[in-house]
C-alpha cells in the first residue's frame, strides 16, 4: 500500500484509507471484520465521526482497533453545533470514550456552522496541548473558508481538508486541490465510489474503467480509487461493509495508472464548470 505524508503531521499515511457509516449498520460483526482486514491490507487510516450512527460507528471502530491502536491513523469529527470553545472539548472527550483511546491522530470540524472558527480552533489547540489530539483539520471547506482559517492561524494550517470527491463529482479540482497543494494541506476524498451511483458497466465511463481494469489486472472500482489519489497530497476513504469489499478497496493501492490511463479517465468523466458552492453530502 502506497503511503505519503499527511499534510503537516510528518506522518506517512496510506493513500487508501477506510471510511465509516452514517446510516444504520445492519451487520456490525461484518463491519468490524472488514475494518480489521483493511488494517491487515495496509489501510491504516480510519475515518469516523460523532454524527455517524449517533456514536455507533465510533464504538464499532473502537472494537475493530482494539489491541492494534498503535497501527492506526485514527480520525474523527465534531459536529458544527458542538464546535464551540468548550463544547468541542466535551465532544472530543466523548468520542475518545466511544473509541476507547486516549487520543485521536486528527480531529476535524465536520462542516461550518454558527460557531466562529476562532472558537473551534482555540479548542483544537487546547486539545492538542493536552495530547488528546495530535493534529486537527477541517471538512467540506471551500477556498474562501480555507483562507479564513489561514487568516486566523497563520502558518499553523489544518492538516487536512476532507471533501466530496468521486469521478462524477470533481469540483474540488478547480480551486480546493490547488490551494491545498500550495499550502501542503492533505486532501481526503470521501464517498469516492459515488455513494451508490458508481458508473454502470455499459455506460461510456463504465466501459473505459473496465478496459483499463483489464489491462491493470484490477477492478473498475480499484481503477476509480487509484485515479482519485494519483495527484500528490491526495487520499481517499472508501467504506466497506464486508471483508471482501475491504480487500478490493485495498487493492487500489497496489498499482499506478499510466499517463494514458489518466487521460482516458479524465476525458470519460469531464471536470465540468466550477459550481457556485462546494458540493457536499
Amino acid at each position: 500500500m502506497e503511503q505519503r505524508y499527511f499534510g503537516s503531521t510528518h506522518r506517512q499515511v496510506a493513500v487508501i484509507g477506510q471510511g465509516t457509516w452514517y446510516e444504520e449498520i445492519e451487520d456490525p460483526a461484518s463491519v468490524i471484520s472488514a475494518l480489521r482486514l483493511g488494517l491487515d491490507r495496509g489501510m491504516k487510516h480510519i475515518d469516523t465521526a460523532e454524527m455517524y450512527g449517533s456514536g455507533a460507528a465510533e464504538r464499532l471502530v473502537g472494537q475493530a482497533v482494539a489491541g492494534r491502536r498503535d497501527e492506526v491513523f485514527l480520525v474523527s469529527k465534531v459536529l458544527p453545533q458542538n464546535a464551540g470553545r468548550h463544547t468541542t472539548i466535551r465532544a472530543c472527550e466523548q468520542s475518545l470514550l466511544r473509541l476507547k483511546t486516549n487520543h485521536l491522530d486528527c480531529y476535524l470540524l465536520h462542516w461550518r456552522g454558527r460557531h466562529p472558527l476562532e472558537e473551534t480552533v482555540a479548542a483544537f489547540e487546547q486539545l492538542r496541548d493536552e495530547g488528546k489530539i495530535l493534529s486537527w483539520g477541517v471538512s467540506n471547506f471551500d477556498v474562501d473558508d480555507l483562507e479564513e482559517i489561514r487568516s486566523i492561524v497563520g502558518e499553523d494550517l489544518p492538516a487536512c481538508n476532507q471533501v466530496l470527491y468521486h469521478l462524477q463529482e470533481r469540483a474540488i479540482e478547480h480551486a480546493v486541490i490547488p490551494w491545498c497543494q500550495q499550502y501542503k494541506v492533505a486532501v481526503v476524498g470521501y464517498s469516492p465510489l459515488g455513494h451508490g451511483a458508481f458508473p454502470a458497466p455499459h455506460s461510456q465511463g463504465g466501459r473505459v474503467l473496465r478496459e483499463i481494469a483489464e489491462l491493470q489486472h484490477a477492478t473498475p472500482r480499484q481503477v476509480a480509487l487509484q485515479f482519485l489519489v494519483h495527484r500528490p497530497g491526495l487520499f481517499t476513504i472508501p467504506k466497506a461493509s464486508t471483508p471482501e469489499h475491504a480487500a478490493e478497496n485495498a487493492g487500489a493501492g497496489d498499482f499506478h495508472l499510466s499517463t494514458a490511463d489518466i487521460a482516458r479517465i479524465d476525458k470519460a468523466f469531464p471536470l465540468g464548470p466550477r459550481p457556485a458552492r462546494l458540493p457536499m453530502l
